[in-house]
C-alpha cells in the first residue's frame, strides 16, 4: 500500500506532500490543473521513462519518493531444486549435484520472479536483489536531473530503472498507463485465470514436477553426448585421480613440512643459541666464561636461604619455592643440551621437503586451495568416473523415470488445461456482465487457450482429442490470452491491439472486481477511466470502485462527480499562480468543501441548488457502501464452498 508520496520540483509542482488513505482515494480539479502530472510522478516513480522536460524551470533535478508498506513475505528458497535420484542407492549424488544445481537455482529464481502470487514474486526480487524492507516498509525514489540522467534507489541503495519497475510492478498497478497495466502483458493472462479458477496450488505441483523433470532431462542428455567425448572425459578424469593419488596427500602435511623445513635452515643458529642457554644456565664446559653461571648463583643464594629458614621459620616457604625453582631450571639446561645434540645438517632431507612443497604447489593450482580441496576433486573425479563408466544403467533408468515424470505431469496439465477451459466460459460471461455495467454493453470477450506441438513434450489429450505431446512449462501446456471484440460485427483480437485507454481501464475494472479476492497488487491506480461515460455508468463505476478497496487501496482520478462521491478521502487539485511562478496545489477536502468540490463538478456554477444535490449524492454513496457492507457480511454467512471460481463482489 502507498502511505506516502513526495514530489518535488516535478513539471509545475513545487512540493508536494501526501498522505494517503487505506481505501479509496479520489483526485478531482480543473483540466490541466495538474492531475495528470501527478501520474505522471508516479510513472517515474514505477521505472517509467521520464526526460528532463519534467524538472521545473529554474531547478537542477526533480525528485519522486514514495513510502509503501508491504505485508510480511513468504520465505525464499535460494538451494537448488531437489533431484529425485535417477538409479539405486549407489548413485554418486555428487554428479547430479555438480550438473544440476546453477541451472535449478536460476530457473527457480525465474520461476519465483514469474509467480502468479505476487508475495513470492516481490520476496524472490528483493531477495535477488539484496534489499531488506525496513520496519515493513519500501521507500523507492527517483531523481531526474537537468541533463537527463536520472537515479533510482529502494530503501536508499542506488539500483537500475529496470530493477525499479520489477520491484515497483508487484507494488502498483496503473489503468491508463498501459506501460504499468499488467492486462496488457498477455504473459499475465494465464495468471489472471488461474486465479478466477483457484487453480495456483495445482499449478504449484506441476511446476514442481517440471523443474524435477527438467533437472533428470538435463542429466540425461549430458549422459547420452558422443561416446568419444565420454571416453575422452573418462581419460581425464582417470589422469587427475592417478595424479592426486600418487602424491598420497594428507591433511595437515604443509604445516609439518614447513616447520621442518624451518628448522633445517637454521640449524647453525639452533645450535649457537642451545650454547647460550646452556652457558647462561650452567656455566661452559670450556673452562672460566668470565661470569657465574645463573644456577651457581642460585645455589649460593638457596644456602642462604636455607640457613634464613632455619632461624626464622616463617620463610620456609620461600626456600621450597627456591629448591624448586632451581630444579626447574637444571631440567631445562639439561633439555637444551640434549636437544642441541640432535640438531643435525641435513641438506639431502632439506632438498627432499623443498621438491615436496612444490609438488604440493603444482597440484593446489591445478585442484584446489588447500589439501581438503585437492582431496575433494578426486573423490569427485572418481564418482563422475563411475557414472560414466555405469552410464547405459543409468541412461536406461533415466528413460524410465523421464517416462514417469512425463505421465504424471501429463495428467497434471490435463487436469489444468480442463479446469482452465471450464473457468474460461465463466470468466467470459462474468467479464461481459462486467463490462455492460460499465457502459460497454456490446463488447463480447473471450478466452483463448491454445497449445504448441512438441514431440519431446508431455503426452496429453486436449478436448478429446488423439494424444499428442505438447510443450510444457511451469504453468502447464496452455498459452493463455485473452481476446475483446468491442463492436459488434467485429472479430475477436488481442487486447493489446484493439483497446483504448478508457476501455483498457475498464476492462481492468471489471476484471478486477471479478478477481477482487485473488488479485495480490496492493494498490491500484486508475485514471482515465470515466473516459466515455456519464450519469448512472459512474455511478456503477464508482461503486466497483470502492469495492476493490475490501482487498486493495484504490486512487483514481475522475471528472465525473458520482465517482468522486464514493470517496474516502478527497483531493483537490488546482492551478495557482504565486510569485509569477505557476504551481500546482493539492489540498485534501474537509467534510463541507468536498460538498463544494462535488457541487462544482456537476454544474461549473456552486448554487444552493446544487450544493443540495452534492448533500444528496454523498448520502446516497454513504447509504450504498453501509448496504453493501451489511450484504457482504450476509453473504460471508451464506458462502457456498461448493463455488470454487472467485465471485465478484456484488
Amino acid at each position: 500500500m502507498l502511505l506516502e508520496l513526495n514530489i518535488k520540483d516535478f513539471a509545475i509542482i513545487d512540493s508536494l506532500h501526501l498522505r494517503l488513505n487505506r481505501q479509496f482515494n479520489v483526485f478531482t480539479g480543473e483540466t490541466g490543473a495538474g492531475k495528470s502530472i501527478i501520474i505522471d510522478a508516479v510513472n517515474a516513480l514505477l521505472g517509467g521513462k521520464i526526460g528532463a522536460e519534467f524538472v521545473r524551470a529554474g531547478c537542477d533535478r526533480a525528485t519522486v519518493e514514495g513510502i509503501f508498506s508491504i505485508d510480511a513475505l513468504p520465505p525464499v528458497v535460494v538451494e537448488g531444486i531437489e533431484v529425485l535420484a535417477p538409479v539405486g542407492a549407489d548413485t554418486p549424488a555428487n554428479l547430479l549435484e555438480a550438473i544440476e544445481e546453477a541451472e535449478s537455482r536460476r530457473k527457480q529464481r525465474a520461476a519465483d520472479t514469474e509467480s502468479a502470487d505476487a508475495q513470492v514474486a516481490l520476496a524472490s526480487l528483493l531477495h535477488e536483489f539484496d534489499i531488506d524492507p525496513e520496519d515493513g516498509q519500501l521507500i523507492l525514489s527517483r531523481d531526474i536531473f537537468r541533463s537527463g540522467r536520472t537515479v533510482a534507489r529502494i530503501n536508499g541503495r542506488a539500483l537500475s530503472q529496470h530493477v525499479l519497475q520489477q520491484v515497483a510492478s508487484w507494488l502498483v498497478d496503473i489503468h491508463g498507463q498501459s506501460e504499468h497495466m499488467t492486462l496488457l502483458r498477455p504473459e499475465q493472462h494465464i495468471n489472471f485465470l488461474d486465479r478466477y479458477a483457484e487453480l495456483l496450488p495445482l499449478r504449484d505441483q506441476l511446476s514442481s514436477k517440471v523443474a524435477e523433470w527438467r533437472n533428470a532431462r538435463k542429466t540425461l542428455q549430458s549422459l547420452q553426448q558422443n561416446e568419444r567425448d565420454q571416453e575422452r572425459r573418462a581419460e581425464f578424469l582417470r589422469f587427475e585421480i592417478e595424479e592426486i593419488d600418487r602424491a598420497e596427500l594428507r591433511v595437515g602435511e604443509i604445516e609439518e613440512l614447513e616447520e621442518e623445513r624451518k628448522v633445517l635452515s637454521n640449524a647453525e643458529r639452533l645450535r649457537e643459541l642451545c650454547s647460550l642457554i646452556y652457558e647462561a644456565l650452567q656455566g661452559s664446559d670450556l673452562g672460566d666464561s668470565g661470569y657465574s653461571p645463573a644456577l651457581d648463583l642460585l645455589r649460593g643464594a638457596q644456602r642462604d636461604l636455607s640457613e634464613l629458614s632455619r632461624l626464622d621459620s616463617s620463610m620456609d616457604e620461600l626456600n621450597e619455592s627456591l629448591a624448586e625453582a632451581i630444579y626447574q631450571l637444571e631440567d631445562v639446561a639439561t633439555s637444551v643440551s640434549s636437544y642441541q645434540s640432535d640438531i643435525e645438517d641435513n641438506p639431502s632431507r632439506l632438498v627432499e621437503i623443498e621438491e615436496r612443497l612444490d609438488l604440493i604447489a603444482k597440484l593446489k593450482r591445478k585442484y584446489g586451495a588447500s589439501i581438503e580441496e585437492i582431496l575433494q576433486r578426486a573423490s569427485d573425479d572418481r564418482a563422475e568416473l563411475d557414472t560414466i563408466v555405469n552410464r547405459d544403467e543409468m541412461i536406461q533408468k533415466l528413460q524410465q523415470q523421464d517416462s514417469v515424470f512425463r505421465k504424471a505431469i501429463g495428467e497434471i496439465a490435463d487436469t489444468l488445461s480442463r479446469r482452465r477451459r471450464e473457468a474460461a466460459t465463466h470468466l467470459a460471461t462474468a467479464m461481459e456482465e462486467q463490462l455492460n455495467d460499465l457502459n460497454m454493453r456490446r463488447a463480447r470477450f473471450q478466452v483463448e487457450i491454445l497449445q504448441a506441438p512438441d514431440e519431446n513434450g508431455i503426452p496429453s489429450t486436449v478436448n478429446g482429442e488423439p494424444l499428442q505431446h505438447y510443450a510444457c512449462d511451469n504453468t502447464g501446456i496452455d498459452h493463455v490470452q485473452f481476446l475483446i471484440a468491442p463492436n459488434p460485427g467485429e472479430p475477436f483480437k488481442p487486447l493489446t491491439k484493439i483497446a483504448s485507454g478508457g476501455e483498457t481501464s475498464r476492462l481492468m475494472l471489471a476484471l478486477k472486481t471479478i478477481l477482487a479476492g485473488a488479485d495480490a497488487t496492493p494498490t491500484l491506480i486508475f485514471d482515465e477511466i470515466d473516459s466515455g461515460i456519464s450519469g448512472r455508468s459512474g455511478q456503477v463505476v464508482g461503486e466497483k470502485l470502492w469495492q476493490l478497496t475490501l482487498n486493495h487501496q484504490v486512487i483514481c482520478i475522475t471528472h465525473l462527480p458520482q465517482i468522486a462521491a464514493f470517496a474516502d478521502t478527497h483531493y483537490n487539485v488546482n492551478k495557482q499562480i504565486i510569485d509569477n511562478r505557476t504551481m500546482t496545489i493539492v489540498n485534501e477536502l474537509r467534510p463541507e468543501q468536498r460538498m463544494r468540490e462535488i457541487s462544482h463538478i456537476m454544474g461549473g456554477n456552486v448554487t444552493e441548488f446544487s450544493l443540495k444535490s452534492a448533500e444528496e449524492m454523498l448520502a446516497r454513496s454513504d447509504l450504498w457502501k453501509e448496504n453493501w457492507k451489511r450484504n457482504l457480511r450476509q453473504s460471508r454467512h451464506n458462502h457456498n464452498p461448493a463455488n470454487h471460481y472467485n465471485q465478484p463482489i456484488v
